[in-house]
């Protein structure tokens, strides 16, 4: 079966916006029931994965012709350019601003994906807000504006915080000692069936 790349795209960015809580709502409504799993890749067969979990043990997940692949990369501060469409967890500052725990970089195709400003589970009194980039204010401790459709949000991004792009991944990322966040659905059985696997490129652990 053929798919364009664009089809392939949102399917694939859309599994690792589930894995990282970007995608809430009525989208997250109408997903099954998942299981993240966090961790390391120890080995990959042609249709399974273990991963040693981040916290602890490991874990058998079967690989089926429906399971996503996201490739997770580093991206540069410099490259958010007003228009770019991003996703930024924080903790609200008392000024109003929200001071980001993590960044992700949202491909084109996939702009408007859960626009808004809500509570976030990253850490205690987080929240997530996606938008377009308004001003970008580099010199003034790397501030951002992010636009919604119901309000804007100043976002302060320091020095040590992660920013990272979402893209299409192809299996052949999926290799022992890759990082990976799983999204998985557990069978009648007690197995577990990957629906989505976001791998880290060169070494990149994923920080959803």
């Amino acid at each position: 079966m053929n798919v364009s790349p664009v089809k392939f795209l949102r399917g694939a960015v859309a599994s690792a916006l589930l894995a990282s809580g970007l995608v809430t709502g009525a989208a997250m409504a109408q997903a099954p029931a998942q299981t993240g799993i966090r961790g390391t890749i120890v080995s990959v067969g042609a249709d399974k994965l273990v991963v040693k979990s981040n916290r602890g043990g490991e874990q058998a997940v079967a690989l089926d012709k429906d399971t996503r692949v996201a490739a997770i990369s580093l991206a540069n501060i410099n490259d958010i350019k007003p228009g770019s469409y991003i996703g930024a967890a924080g903790i609200p500052q008392p000024d109003g601003s929200q001071k980001a725990l993590e960044v992700h970089v949202f491909p084109p195709a996939m702009a408007g994906t859960g626009d808004g400003h809500r509570p976030f589970d990253l850490a205690p009194n987080s929240t997530m807000t996606n938008g377009t980039v308004g001003d970008v204010v580099a010199s003034s401790g790397r501030t951002l504006t992010l636009k919604y459709k119901d309000g804007e949000k100043k976002i302060v991004v320091p020095e040590d915080v992660p920013i990272v792009n979402i893209e299409a991944g192809e299996r052949s990322m999926l290799v022992a000692g890759a990082k990976v966040v799983v999204r998985a659905r557990k069978n009648p059985d007690g197995s577990m069936t990957a629906a989505s696997v976001s791998v880290g490129k060169n070494g990149v652990t994923p920080p959803m």
